[in-house]
Order: structure tokens, then C-alpha cells, then sequence
């Protein structure tokens, strides 16, 4: 039954609400994953009227990026295509459009972002649109569900097509040949693609579909008056350098009292110790009365057990934590605040070889180091790529560790030792990006990025995709940790972690000046960065009685941790992004740097606690 559906393929520029209409299609029955041979994620899902496959963002159909490939594969394979435009950027977005007939593909337009066109004074007509192009055209609002039963009814009444609206060039190319769809797009991809050898034809191809859009555009754009509202008013002040530098301190102020004060001091403290008085206890008692085998008994619900640490730390502070910095991160993105912080930043970053674009790939790495490596393929060039990658291997806490590290140093002294925290790490940031900017050939590309409207983020979508994220970290969190928990479980009784201790003594408590102890927080770390963290959160005590860390300790240690090496899954997304090489120079240069950082921190800011 599955094999008869029509496959059909959004496409779209990135920031046309495509994900939107997918997930309005779609509906909660959704499967994630990578695309063969790639690490680019891909959305499908199976309905009533056909396999849907929400395509990467691309610009075209070429060969410049990942994105662009894997949407062209995903196209040429396709029954019916959904091209998603916005009304906001519909001069720039019809040239995908005009590609995809170029390539004969049934398509069915579907221009988005309606409202947000007209608000700025601009009505698109969609009818005249409709008559041009030779398609089907369906005004819409995602993000209100309008114009997504119309998109469902043209694919189950068959209201799509291949449209003879062709550009010049491309009718003169094929004519009175006889030559398979496939051959055509083929020869269409070869002239333009990034290393095309007839730039001529090349650029005839695009000057014709110049004058193409620009020629719809007079006709099918109808300017209004523009009503000044406040949306543009707060969009124009977050570029405001000033006020949106005071903006940006003001969001990791909040972030610091949302997870640092009120989830890390009152419900994770609420959760952990009722899990540690009420749940452990039982769940211990339970398994010492079914299993007569000590070792077993320890691995599960021993010190570091699966069934008491890992669900103690799982449900009782990173869920917490997690949901509340994805949340916070989602309503972010949703507002619209995000690539305008880009924007603000782009003078920043150029002084460390990236453009405001990496800003993104960098605030993805506080979710997770490998989702925010895989996102700096949306850099320009090899050399930001590799800086930014760099950064988020060293520098950038993932979530669940940037959380309890929230938590730990909020609790030893507040707003000022988190200023201190956060300075040691921009100073590595920054000298680790200035001396990468000198040694690797090149400059940053310009900053290239739409401006989507300033808006309240609708509760339904924000909810939605903080929940998927959620559920994506607890699928793959929870069998690390278990994993770990038998490892590290394993390594104790068999008395290898106090090997390891002494010879990592010099160095933990010579350099670092931190217990013997703290090599386990090491071997944590090499596996995953947020199951240091835990283990740190253990030595650091819940209760002053219990700390096995002084503050300073606890500081350096935090500073440490944040540094250490990328974790397993992490180092392995950049061995596949960068390859064996540089992967190798990242684990070894990360190890070093938080030594050496560590030992300095250690001796210098004993004044301050």
C-alpha cells in the first residue's frame, strides 16, 4: 500500500515556513533520519495521500552544499514537488521555482507567509501568479493552517503539472530532441553547477530567469500602505548595536535565573532528593530481594548503579534542565531573535575568521556539540568551518552540561562567580579563534542571512518542537548513560579507576590541585561531556556535608570540564564533517588547553572566592 503512495518532496529557501507546512501535512507521525551517505537529517512522513519528505533548505538545485545535493536527489525521484515560497521574499525565491519547471517536475506553489507580506504592504496575486507560471498557486498561513486543506486537495484531485512555461534558453537546449526527463535534468545540473565548464550557458540561463522574475514580479506585486507595526519597530531595535548587545547580556542574565536559580535550585533540588530519599532506597531493597549477586546488585543500583545514579541524574536534573533550556532556546528561534543576534554579531566574529552566520551553529552547540557541528555547513568556507568547529569542541558546554554547570556555580557564589565563569571561557574562545584566524589561509565570507518578522512564538509549535527535542535526548541519553553507568560501575570494583588515579595523580592534583578523584570525571568525559558534569555534580555535594570540592575547586573544576575533550558522539560527527586529522588535532589540543587553563585558573583566583 506504501509503495503505491506518491512520494511527494517539499522544497523551498530556508526560512519560508517549509517545516511548518510539513508538520501541518504530516500531523505527530514522523520519522527522522539522515540521509544515505550524509549526515543532513530528513523529515518523512506517510499519509493518506502520499509519502511526504521535507527536503534541507536550498537556494537551487545545484551542487554548492550537503543541502542543496541531498534536496536535488530527493527531488529527481519525486511524483509531485511542493515548492513552498515566501510572500516576503518571493522575488528572490521564484528562481527555485523557475528551476523546477525548467526541470519539468509537476509542482504545485504554495506561497506562504501571506499575512506577514501584507502587514509590510505588499499583496501578492496570486491568481495572476497562477496564470503565469502555468501551476497550481495556493495562498498561505502556515503557521494558522490556512491554505493547508487546499495543498491536500490539489494532490488528491490531481491539480498539479508540468508547466511550459520554460525559460528560453532551456526550450532552444532540448528542442526536437528526443531525451528522457532524467537526461534533461542531468544536462540542467552539469551547465549549473559549481563547477560547470559552460559558464556561458550558465550565465545566459540565469540572466534569462532574471528578467523572467523580475517581469512576474511587476505584475503579481501589489504594494499597500505599509503599516508600521510593532513587530518592525522591536526588529529595528535589536540591530540597534547598543541596545541589542544590552539585549544579549539581558537573555544570558535570564538564562542564568530560569536554569541556574529557579530549575537547578528548587526543582531539580525537589526532584533529586525525592528520587534519592523515596525511589532509591526502594529500588535497592527491591533488587537485593530478587538478585542474589552482589556484583549485579552493584552495577544496578550500587554508587554509580543504573537503576539509582543514572535515574537519579536522568529524571531528577537534566530532564529538568533540558526542557527548560530547549524551551528557552525554542522561543528564541521562534521570536525571530536569533539571526538578527547574527547580524549583530557579524563585526565580532570576523575578527576571528566567521561571519554572524556562525553565530547559529555555536548557539546549537549548547544543545548538543554535534548538532551545532553539523550546522557549520551552512559556513562559507573550509576555514570557518573548521574555526567554528573548533570552538564548539573546546569551548561550548552542550545543554545537560552547560546546566548542571549553571546549577554548581550558582550555587557557590552567585552572579559574580558565573561572570567569572563565563569570561575564562570567551578568553579561550577568543584566543583559541584569533590564533586559528592566523594560522588557517583566508577570510570570512560575507554575511548572507534573512531577517524573518519579529513575533510572539505560537505556544502549539513552540511546545511541539521542544517536546520532539526532549524525547530525541532522552533516546539517545538514557542508553549512554546506563551504558556508563555499567562501564564506570565495572572499572570501580575492578579496581581500575584507583589505577588510573595514580597516574593521573600528577597531574590532577600537582597541575589542577583537585582530589584523585577527579580522573573519573575524565574517563566520563571522554564518553559523553554532560556524564562529567554529573560526576562532577556528585564531588561538588548536593549539601555542604557532602562536598568533596571546596568553591575555588569546584570553579576550576567547572572551567575544566567545559573544556575537556569533545564527547565520543561529538568527535565522531566532526571525524565524518572534517575528517581523521583534524579530529585528532581537536581531542588532543581540547586535553591540553583545559590542563593548561586549569592550572592557571587554580593559582589566580584564589582572591576571588
Amino acid at each position: 500500500m506504501i509503495d503505491k503512495l506518491p512520494k511527494i518532496a517539499l522544497v523551498g529557501n530556508p526560512n519560508v515556513g517549509k517545516s511548518v507546512i510539513f508538520n501541518a501535512l504530516s500531523g505527530f507521525y514522523v520519522e527522522v533520519s539522515n540521509y544515505p551517505g550524509t549526515t543532513v537529517d530528513v523529515s518523512k512522513a506517510f499519509t493518506e495521500f502520499g509519502q511526504i519528505i521535507d527536503t534541507p533548505g536550498a537556494y537551487s538545485l545545484g551542487n554548492y552544499s550537503d543541502d542543496e545535493i541531498v534536496t536535488q536527489n530527493i527531488v529527481r525521484t519525486a511524483d509531485i514537488v511542493i515548492n513552498v515560497v515566501s510572500a516576503l521574499s518571493i522575488e528572490r525565491d521564484l528562481f527555485l521555482t523557475r528551476q523546477l519547471i525548467d526541470m519539468e517536475f509537476p509542482v504545485i506553489l504554495a506561497v506562504n507567509q501571506m499575512d506577514e507580506a501584507k502587514k509590510r504592504g505588499v499583496d501578492v496575486d496570486c491568481a495572476m501568479l497562477k496564470q503565469i507560471l502555468g501551476i497550481q498557486v495556493i495562498p498561505a498561513v502556515a503557521i494558522h493552517k490556512k491554505g493547508i486543506s487546499e495543498i491536500i486537495n490539489s494532490i488528491k484531485n490531481g491539480e498539479y503539472c508540468i508547466s511550459d512555461n520554460k525559460t528560453p534558453y532551456i526550450e532552444e537546449l532540448f528542442k526536437d530532441q528526443e531525451i528522457s526527463n532524467f537526461d534533461k535534468f542531468q544536462k540542467i545540473i552539469e551547465i549549473e553547477s559549481q563547477d560547470s565548464t559552460n559558464q556561458e550557458a550558465k550565465d545566459r540561463i540565469y540572466s534569462q530567469r532574471r528578467e523572467i522574475v523580475n517581469n512576474i514580479i511587476a505584475k503579481i506585486i501589489v504594494h499597500t500602505e505599509k503599516k508600521q507595526s510593532l513587530s518592525d519597530f522591536i526588529g529595528n531595535l535589536l540591530l540597534n548595536p547598543a541596545l541589542g548587545i544590552a539585549t544579549g547580556i539581558g537573555m544570558l542574565y535570564l538564562l542564568f535565573q530560569v536554569l541556574g536559580v529557579f530549575v537547578a535550585g528548587d526543582i531539580v533540588d525537589f526532584l533529586f532528593t525525592a528520587l534519592n530519599e523515596n525511589y532509591s532506597p526502594w529500588i535497592r531493597g527491591l533488587t537485593e530481594n530478587i538478585i542474589p549477586f552482589s556484583f549485579i546488585n552493584e552495577i544496578l543500583t550500587g554508587e554509580f548503579g543504573v537503576l539509582t545514579m543514572a535515574v537519579e541524574i536522568v529524571l531528577g536534573v537534566l530532564l529538568p534542565l533540558i526542557a527548560a533550556f530547549y524551551l528557552f532556546m525554542a522561543v528564541l528561534e521562534d521570536s525571530g531573535y536569533l539571526p538578527r543576534l547574527a547580524v549583530l554579531t557579524d563585526n565580532i566574529l570576523n575578527k576571528i575568521g566567521l561571519n554572524g552566520r556562525a553565530v547559529i551553529p555555536l548557539l546549537l552547540g549548547f544543545g548538543c556539540g554535534a548538532m551545532g557541528t553539523i550546522t557549520t555547513r551552512i559556513l562559507g568556507s573550509k576555514k570557518e568551518r573548521t574555526i567554528a568547529t573548533a570552538l564548539i569542541g573546546i569551548t561550548i558546554p552542550c545543554a545537560a552540561q552547560q546546566a548542571i554547570i549553571i546549577a554548581m556555580v550558582a550555587a557557590i557564589g552567585g552572579l559574580k562567580i558565573w561572570l567569572v565563569y563565563l569570561g575564562c571561557i570567551f578568553a579561550v574562545m577568543v584566543l583559541t579563534g584569533t590564533a586559528l584566524d592566523r594560522m588557517i589561509p583566508g577570510k570570512a565570507t560575507d554575511l548572507i542571512i534573512d531577517l524573518p518578522p519579529m513575533r510572539v512564538p505560537l505556544l502549539f509549535n513552540t511546545f511541539n518542537k521542544t517536546f520532539f527535542r526532549i524525547t530525541h535526548f532522552l533516546g539517545e541519553a538514557v542508553p549512554v548513560f546506563a551504558i556508563g553507568s555499567v562501564i564506570i560501575s565495572i572499572l570501580s570494583m575492578t579496581g581500575f579507576l584507583n589505577w588510573l588515579q595514580n597516574v593521573l595523580a600528577p597531574v590532577i592534583v600537582n597541575f589542577l590541585q583537585l582530589p584523585a578523584e577527579f580522573s573519573n570525571i575524565f574517563i566520563m568525559g571522554m564518553i559523553r561531556r554532560d556524564f562529567a558534569s554529573v560526576g562532577l555534580l556528585g564531588m561538588a555535594g548536593l549539601e555542604e556535608s557532602t562536598a568533596v570540592l571546596s568553591d575555588l575547586q569546584i570553579l576550576v573544576a567547572a572551567v575544566v570540564v567545559t573544556l575537556f575533550v569533545p564527547c565520543l558522539a561529538t568527535l565522531i560527527v566532526i571525524y565524518k564533517e572534517r575528517g581523521l586529522k583534524e579530529a585528532s588535532l581537536l581531542w588532543i589540543g581540547t586535553f591540553g588547553i583545559s590542563i593548561l587553563v586549569g592550572a592557571f585558573l587554580t593559582r589566580t583566583l584564589g582572591f576571588i572566592l
